[in-house]
């Protein structure tokens, strides 16, 4: 039995899941590989979307935003979409890597895959797949795409799937994989030792997402005079955020941390968690239980992750630096909040996601081979 896991790099989300279910299937004695869908076709051409995807989300996402109506508005007249038809260019080159490599079966953490995949299915019957949602909300195109299955985050969500001409035959709705470290008992005492940070403390933990996007400066810096706690900023792969929080303030007001593979231990020992709504953060937060604000969503389906969770009592959606320090400090000091918003959390989300879905591939695998 061998896997391949797709995924695209427009964000690190999509990656984390993606690589999540690699590491679960490996666990389970199950091969399987991780490959980002535009490295088989090319690597110029991944570059050059990266980048695009990067571009459009700055400014506040201005572009992004304009994109993403364009691309709503061309899924509802139902035609075939530009973008199926670019990743139908792929499909030799990725037909001929999936047979060249003996994948019995493959996983897709992104529409791009799930379109290519979808094209080659039309030729090949040899060629089966599944696809997982990572935001909380139908994304434009996903109804071109013909798995076995679509894993999507939540059962309240069949519905939005359905209606926009996706199979519900085919809808599962199993949850958005993390790694399996957020869902286990982490003690807050050995996260604070690996940490090396003082537990007389307490914290206020800010993401700014895999690229550093948002009005993070500003945030810390109004957090920093009205709220008692010290901020650790996890800037990613913003070095410039970094270095300029570094020299701005001292260790006890902020901690400046760049790209970190113990995101859950800062999870569990912070007393908020604020974040611009990415539907894989989110999902980390709401599995480990941390009470979320989120911060300055990139337009289009994080606003659709925010609006998802503040409706079921899991996060506090803020629009102004003002009310983001507000609803911080009511989080900090009021602990029926805090309980409150964990236990919404321990209602929507489910800490066995990855394995479901890993479950679920290798009963696939198992009647296909």
């Amino acid at each position: 039995m061998k896997v391949l896991v797709l995924s695209c790099g427009t964000g690190g989300g999509h990656n984390s899941a993606a690589k999540a279910i690699v590491n679960e299937l490996n666990n389970n004695n199950v091969i399987a590989d991780f490959k980002e869908y535009l490295d088989i076709i090319n690597p110029r051409v991944r570059n050059l979307v990266n980048n695009l995807y990067i571009k459009s989300t700055t400014g506040k996402g201005r572009i992004f935003k304009r994109v993403y109506k364009i691309g709503t508005f061309y899924d509802n007249t139902k035609l075939k979409s530009p973008v199926y038809a670019l990743n139908s260019l792929a499909k030799k080159k990725l037909y001929d890597y999936i047979k060249a490599n003996n994948y019995d079966y493959v996983a897709t953490t992104h529409l791009f895959a799930a379109q290519a995949l979808t094209r080659i299915k039309k030729e090949h019957n040899d060629i089966h797949f599944i696809e997982i949602c990572t935001d909380y909300t139908y994304i434009p195109f996903w109804r071109e795409t013909n798995p076995d299955y679509i894993v999507v985050p939540h059962k309240d969500l069949i519905h939005d799937f359905e209606k926009k001409g996706v199979n519900k035959d085919k809808i599962i709705p199993l949850g958005i994989p993390v790694y399996k470290e957020f869902s286990m008992d982490l003690k807050k005492e050995e996260c604070y030792n690996e940490l090396n940070l003082d537990k007389t403390k307490k914290y206020t933990l800010i993401m700014t997402g895999s690229m550093g996007f948002g009005n993070t400066v500003q945030i810390v810096e109004e957090l920093s005079k009205k709220v008692n706690t010290t901020n650790i900023v996890i800037c990613g792969n913003n070095k410039k955020l970094q270095e300029q929080l570094k020299n701005r303030y001292t260790l006890d007001k902020v901690i400046p941390i760049g790209f970190t593979d113990k995101i859950c231990k800062y999870m569990k020992i912070s007393e908020v968690l604020l974040t611009k709504p990415g539907g894989l953060t989110t999902t980390e937060a709401g599995t480990i239980n941390i009470p979320i604000i989120h911060t300055m969503p990139i337009p289009g389906c994080e606003n659709c992750n925010a609006d998802f969770f503040e409706k079921r009592g899991m996060s506090k959606k803020c629009d102004t630096i003002e009310e983001i320090c507000e609803e911080t400090q009511k989080i900090i000091n009021n602990e029926s909040i805090r309980n409150q918003m964990i236990e919404n959390q321990k209602k929507y989300i489910d800490k066995h996601t990855c394995e479901k879905i890993c479950n679920l591939i290798i009963e696939e695998c198992n009647k296909k081979i």
